[in-house]
């Protein structure tokens, strides 16, 4: 046991008992005064974060209920018995005020009488796809909800919207303190890394020497990735993942993702993929889209409302610029190997296309969702001075499987047992 404040000397066996029986009472008032474990919060992956959407009065969408609730998450176990899919995505898609005198950030809001939480903030039940990780954290001696906790978001909003900077530092200070005063540890799957990088790069040297161990990246999707482009014309069902069975349903997702600017956080970053991939192909025209033309796509689309977001929120999270190096230490994980989509060929630039097996899907190497240009951006740490940094490759290990993967969670054991490096 370490003792950090008790620097008398004893002689007798009787006297030490006594001195490390103060020093444990006098530290933290906190009931977990005395556990040594590093606390852990997790940022949950895109839509991995339950939300309970409720409508009182709405009126975006006269042929659904007017007033109900239901939740939205990904493998969501009780589906809404009132409102259908379709009705979900009317209440969900954000409205936007494209006035240039209002901050970005602040142009986006609920449709009226709508709105949007998440259910069970911080605590384990918020994220349950990680069951796997908080068995293993547990195999540990961790207790859920104690020095496990969820820093859950919702994922149509990006990191600078609304109150997610103040109420993350919020949770990770109680963590913090509830746990005996002992740095937290952050742990961030897929779009998670995002959010968790923004609050890095937001927050003060000082604040994170005090109150951050360390930051485990589980294929973070920093640049973004080439499949968001297509989903403006297809949309993509947050319950499965599977792209909408029919026409309706894919013209009120695709609205959906238009207006979520996550989706262009989220979307391939043009400075950093270039030309290296086509994201979408139109086979009336012949043509062909990279990330670099998403002007150029944006325009034959006629999506012209979207184009002010797109330009604000694509490569929003500046992953390889040096000054957003996260200036804590970072264990970040990748699978590779598995085809990955990464565009799509439809039949024209229209909105509210239908998937069928008959579609074709563009693919390259990377982890089954993230192409390995995504994935390897992160190397972009490695120049962080004084800070630990290692990028460690699970071959033919997929996306979703990762955060469950023993390797990688036997890695995340042993480096909650490290002690954190920190600049002279």
């Amino acid at each position: 046991m370490r003792i950090s404040r008790c620097q008398t000397w004893v002689v007798t066996i009787v006297a030490m008992l006594v001195v490390l029986a103060g020093c444990q009472a006098a530290g933290s008032g906190s009931t977990t005064a005395g556990n040594p474990r590093t606390p852990v919060v997790l940022f949950p992956a895109f839509h991995l974060t339950k939300l309970l959407v409720t409508a009182h009065d709405q009126v975006v969408a006269p042929e659904c209920p007017r007033s109900g609730s239901f939740e939205d998450w990904y493998r969501n176990d009780r589906p809404s018995t009132i409102f259908n899919q379709v009705c979900q995505d009317k209440l969900l898609t954000l409205r936007y005020n494209p006035s240039p005198s209002i901050p970005m950030p602040q142009r986006f809001s609920n449709q009226q009488g709508v709105t949007v939480e998440v259910k069970d903030y911080g605590t384990t039940g918020s994220a349950p796809f990680y069951e796997p990780l908080y068995k293993t954290l547990e195999s540990a001696g961790y207790r859920r909800d104690v020095d496990i906790r969820v820093a859950g978001y919702d994922a149509r909003l990006t990191p600078d919207i609304g109150d997610f900077l103040q109420r993350t530092q919020k949770l990770i200070e109680d963590t913090y303190h509830d746990n005996g005063n002992h740095p937290v540890h952050l742990v961030g799957h897929s779009n998670g890394p995002l959010y968790a990088h923004y609050l890095l790069t937001h927050t003060t040297r000082a604040w994170r020497a005090q109150y951050i161990h360390g930051f485990t990246s589980l294929a973070g999707n920093f640049p973004g990735q080439g499949l968001l482009y297509p989903v403006l014309f297809t949309g993509l069902n947050v319950e499965d993942f599977g792209y909408p069975p029919t026409k309706d349903n894919a013209a009120s997702s695709a609205r959906l993702y238009q207006s979520a600017p996550s989706t262009y956080l989220s979307a391939a970053d043009p400075t950093i993929f270039g030309n290296q991939e086509t994201i979408l192909e139109d086979a009336s025209t012949g043509r062909t889209y990279t990330p670099r033309d998403y002007h150029q796509l944006i325009t034959d689309a006629k999506l012209d409302r979207i184009k002010d977001i797109a330009d604000y929120y694509l490569g929003f999270d500046k992953t390889t610029d040096p000054s957003s190096l996260p200036d804590v230490d970072v264990y970040a994980e990748k699978g590779s190997g598995v085809p990955t989509v990464v565009g799509a060929r439809l039949d024209d630039l229209t909105s509210g296309q239908v998937v069928t097996p008959a579609t074709t899907l563009l693919t390259r190497d990377g982890d089954g969702n993230q192409e390995d240009i995504t994935n390897n951006a992160v190397l972009a740490w490695r120049t962080m001075r004084c800070y630990h940094f290692s990028l460690t490759d699970n071959p033919g290990v997929d996306h979703f499987a990762l955060p469950s993967n023993p390797n990688a969670l036997h890695r995340l054991l042993i480096t909650l047992t490290r002690p954190p490096q920190r600049c002279a």
